[in-house]
């Protein structure tokens, strides 16, 4: 199951909890690599925010995460997209930052559904602003 380019396994788990925010039991799931294998880090309740979601995103560390954002068209209509963010900031380790990049393409593959995808070094970079852009 891992990838030959960067030795990541993606666990059942991930694929798991992804459908079930798909299903909207989740806002968002933080995913880390730990031992060569992708993992879920934390879980968003469907009623926490982007707030909580990107308060939930360490400081120096790398993470995926995938965030269920929902808002409202220049049309007035209700939609929702589910966006992947790869959180890669500048003071995180080199190392970290390249395993991250080098596991990204294949974990997200693993993700079916995914609409909008988003890198990040800083809180800026994901501001929801710039997410609301991207959903648009």
């Amino acid at each position: 199951m891992a990838n030959s380019a960067s030795g990541m396994a993606v666990s059942d788990e991930c694929k798991i909890k992804f459908l079930e925010l798909k299903k909207r039991n989740y806002r968002f799931i933080v995913f880390k690599i730990e031992n060569q294998d992708v993992v879920v880090d934390k879980l968003g309740s469907p009623g926490e925010t982007y707030d909580d979601f990107t308060a939930s995103l360490p400081d120096n560390e790398c993470r995926y995460a995938v965030y269920d954002f929902d808002f409202i068209t220049d049309e007035n209509c209700q939609k929702s997209k589910i966006f992947f963010i790869a959180w890669s900031p500048d003071t995180s380790k080199v190392r970290s930052k390249m395993v991250y990049a080098s596991s990204k393409d294949r974990f997200k593959r693993e993700l079916d559904g995914i609409q909008v995808e988003l890198q990040a070094t800083d809180a800026s970079e994901m501001s929801l602003d710039i997410v609301k852009a991207r959903a648009l």
